[in-house]
């Protein structure tokens, strides 16, 4: 089995998959269509000092597909609603490398879920940041401690001429120009 990009109408990437992966339910070609993957990203971002995570698809318009080629898996998948082409010369359906299939897939295991977490840049101690979210909005201080695993900050902020640390998410901080 190989790797093959199709053509979708972008936006509607999630929407096809579910319909390839019901038609092929429908076919009984499970055994022929085993993967059909939108690579994405999940991005966390601050909004109204709450944490939101929103999805992000890396390649708009494309989805990978892990199938046995044959003209029955090909009629199958062109003409689901929204399938535009498969990606290839002269019409021909061409397969990803297994080098480029490592590159796109990474590590992911071929389940659903995210391809990875992205955060914002990490911090080292010394480091001067500003406070952009949160209670100590505006605040400025030096990064005094660092907590990689749970994408954390000790920050020593001036609080009426005292210095108190203060614990901060990666996410309400920036670095200070």
């Amino acid at each position: 089995m190989n790797w093959y990009t199709l053509r979708v109408i972008s936006g509607k990437e999630k929407k096809i998959k579910e319909a390839i992966l019901f038609d092929v339910n429908i076919s009984e070609m499970d055994e022929q269509i085993s993967d059909v993957l939108v690579p994405s990203e999940n991005i966390v971002e601050m909004r109204d000092g709450k944490k939101k995570i929103k999805e992000r698809v890396f390649f708009p318009g494309y989805l990978l597909v892990r199938l046995e080629m044959n003209k029955e898996t090909r009629y199958l998948l062109e003409n689901v609603n929204g399938v535009i082409s498969f990606v290839g010369s002269k019409g021909n359906p061409q397969p990803l490398r297994p080098d480029e299939a490592q590159r796109f897939l990474g590590d992911f295991d071929g389940g659903d879920g995210p391809l990875r977490v992205t955060e914002a840049a990490p911090f080292k101690v010394g480091d001067s940041v500003k406070v952009t979210d949160g209670p100590f909005m505006d605040f400025s201080g030096t990064v005094q401690e660092v907590n990689h695993d749970k994408q954390k900050l000790k920050v020593l902020v001036s609080i009426f001429g005292r210095q108190t640390p203060v614990e901060l998410d990666y996410l309400q901080v920036k670095m200070e120009s």
